[in-house]
C-alpha cells in the first residue's frame, strides 16, 4: 500500500508538472453525479449517506480549484427534475445542502446561489440567500451553488426578467422585438456578469448534461468521468485540467 500511494503521489506531482497557468479554465462547471450508487456500491443501504459524502468531498474539491487558479466553480447540487424525487430522500439532501452552504460560509468562500429560489423550501431559500449576503465581499475563488436549478427554467427565467425590465421603462413588445439580442438574455442569467464555463466535468459515467448550463455552456469543453462523485480523486480532477490544456478550442464550430 506504501508503494502504490507513492507511485500515485509521483503520478499526480507528474500531472500538475504538465500544467501551466494559461491551460487552467477560468470557470469550472461540476456536475456531481453519483451519490446514490456510490452509497449502494459501498453497501450502504440509506443513499443519504452517499449524498453527506459527496457534501464533505465539494471542500477538498474547492481546494484543489483554488490551488490550480480557477476564478469560478459551478457546483450542481440539486436539480429541478431531482425535487421529484421521493420526499423523504429530497428533504434529507436539502438538509445536507443547508449545512454544507453554511460550511462554504463559515470556511469564507464566496458563495452565489444560482437557481429558482421559489422552487425550493423556505429554510433552505433563507440559507442560500443569508450565504450569498454574508460572502458578498469575499475575494478569491467564486463558488456558485446550483441548487433548484435546470437549464430550461434559467432561460425562461432570463426572459421573463428581461420582459419586465423593459416594461418598467416603457418598452413596447414590438420595440423589444428589434433590439433583443443574446447579450440581452445574458444579463438576465443566473450567472450574469460572470465568464462561462471553460471546463464542465460530469462523474458518474453519464456522458450528457442533463440540463446544466445550458446557455452558458455552448463553447465549453467536457469532461466525463467514470468515478462516482464521492470516489473522485486529486488526480482525475488534474486530468480533467491536461485534457482541457490539450485541446484546440474552436468557438463558433
Amino acid at each position: 500500500m506504501r508503494l502504490r500511494g507513492l507511485v500515485y503521489r509521483l503520478y499526480e506531482r507528474r500531472l500538475e508538472a504538465s500544467l501551466t497557468g494559461h491551460s487552467i479554465p477560468r470557470h469550472v462547471g461540476v456536475i456531481l453525479d453519483g451519490n446514490r450508487r456510490w452509497a449502494r456500491s459501498a453497501g450502504l443501504a440509506d443513499v443519504a449517506s452517499g449524498h453527506q459524502k459527496g457534501a464533505d468531498h465539494i471542500f477538498e474539491l474547492l481546494g484543489w480549484c483554488r490551488q490550480a487558479g480557477v476564478e469560478v466553480v459551478t457546483l450542481w447540487l440539486l436539480s429541478t427534475d431531482n425535487l421529484a424525487r421521493p420526499a423523504a430522500e429530497v428533504g434529507a439532501l436539502l438538509r445536507i445542502i443547508e449545512t454544507t452552504v453554511r460550511g462554504l460560509v463559515a470556511q469564507g468562500w464566496h458563495v452565489k446561489p444560482v437557481g429558482a429560489p421559489d422552487l425550493l423550501p423556505a429554510e433552505t431559500a433563507r440559507v442560500l440567500k443569508d450565504a450569498a449576503e454574508a460572502t458578498s465581499g469575499n475575494p478569491g475563488l467564486l463558488v456558485n451553488v446550483a441548487v433548484g436549478y435546470g437549464g430550461r427554467r434559467e432561460i425562461a427565467d432570463a426572459v421573463r426578467s428581461l420582459l419586465h425590465d423593459h416594461a418598467t421603462r416603457g418598452t413596447s413588445i414590438e420595440e423589444l422585438a428589434e433590439i433583443l439580442d443574446v447579450e440581452h438574455i445574458a444579463d438576465h442569467l443566473y450567472t450574469a456578469g460572470q465568464p462561462d464555463p471553460d471546463l464542465v466535468i460530469r462523474t458518474s459515467g453519464e456522458q450528457r448534461l442533463g440540463g446544466f448550463l445550458l446557455w452558458q455552456s455552448v463553447h465549453s469543453e467536457f469532461y466525463f468521468c467514470d468515478a462516482y462523485w464521492p470516489a473522485f480523486r486529486r488526480v482525475d480532477f488534474l486530468r480533467a485540467l491536461r485534457s482541457y490544456a490539450a485541446r484546440h478550442r474552436r468557438f463558433g464550430s
